[in-house]
């Protein structure tokens, strides 16, 4: 079971109410860990609560990770709840529309940016000041990049370059973790099944131009990875991993 020197350990999850978020809170959930549930539509996290059946151990806090005073109330809300904060999933984000890149809009590039980057900074930021004056003192933060954190898509600019510079997070956040026993890693994550990419079952854009239907896994999957790094001690980490679909066109030309 996932406890701490205080209780159940505690874990702040953003993009809980769908997609790997919301298998990321069942895996933690089962194994015993309390939970802070963010994201924008309060349904989707009340039902995310549901299907982990957490009882008293969720609590569901809407947020909009895009605004400092929201991301505030939402580490303020989980230390008031449970006492601490263990651990952050910073997994909130958005592909932004797939166009060309000299049709994309400004409004659309800002709004990827401030979703995948400017929010996950911000919950980083929040957690570095739970974590660091918390006793026990520390935490992990595991951020979600992508597998596009290393090879793009066609028509993908904006989302691409936000996960590139989610890796320069993480490299920056595990060096100034270091002093506050703060430990920071990263899961690269390829073609997990979710609302997001229920397009690639049916045909999803390749590099040549055509469209293909690519494989699929378990966002399971995913969850057990994540709770494997969550789980390791402070003194441990998994500085980046990346999981995705076996025979997904990443390895190799196509």
């Amino acid at each position: 079971m996932a406890e701490s020197e205080t209780g159940p350990r505690v874990a702040v999850i953003t993009g809980a109410g769908s997609g790997i978020g919301r298998a990321v809170v069942r895996a933690l959930v089962a194994d015993g860990w309390a939970v802070a549930l963010a994201g924008r539509r309060a349904a989707a996290l009340e039902e995310t609560a549901r299907l982990a059946d957490a009882g008293g151990q969720a609590l569901a806090v809407p947020t909009d990770v895009t605004r400092p005073t929201e991301v505030t109330e939402l580490f303020r809300a989980a230390a008031g709840r449970f006492g601490r904060v263990d651990l952050l999933f910073n997994n909130a984000g958005g592909f932004g529309p797939a166009v060309p890149l000299e049709e994309l809009a400004h409004a659309d590039w800002q709004s990827v940016v401030d979703t995948n980057l400017t929010g996950a900074f911000l919950c980083a930021q929040a957690a570095f000041r739970q974590m660091s004056g918390q006793d026990p003192r520390g935490g992990r933060i595991i951020n979600n990049g992508s597998v596009s954190a290393h090879a793009p898509r066609p028509d993908s600019i904006a989302y691409t370059a936000t996960k590139h510079a989610m890796t320069g997070l993480t490299k920056s956040l595990s060096l100034d973790g270091r002093k506050h026993r703060i430990a920071c890693g990263q899961i690269d994550i390829g073609n997990a099944a979710t609302e997001m990419t229920e397009a690639m079952r049916t045909g999803t854009r390749q590099a040549d131009g055509t469209l293909a239907a690519e494989p699929v896994m378990d966002a399971a999957d995913v969850a057990r990875t994540v709770l494997h790094m969550a789980s390791l001690p402070l003194e441990a980490n998994v500085q980046f991993a990346t999981v995705m679909a076996t025979t997904m066109p990443y390895i190799g030309r196509g």
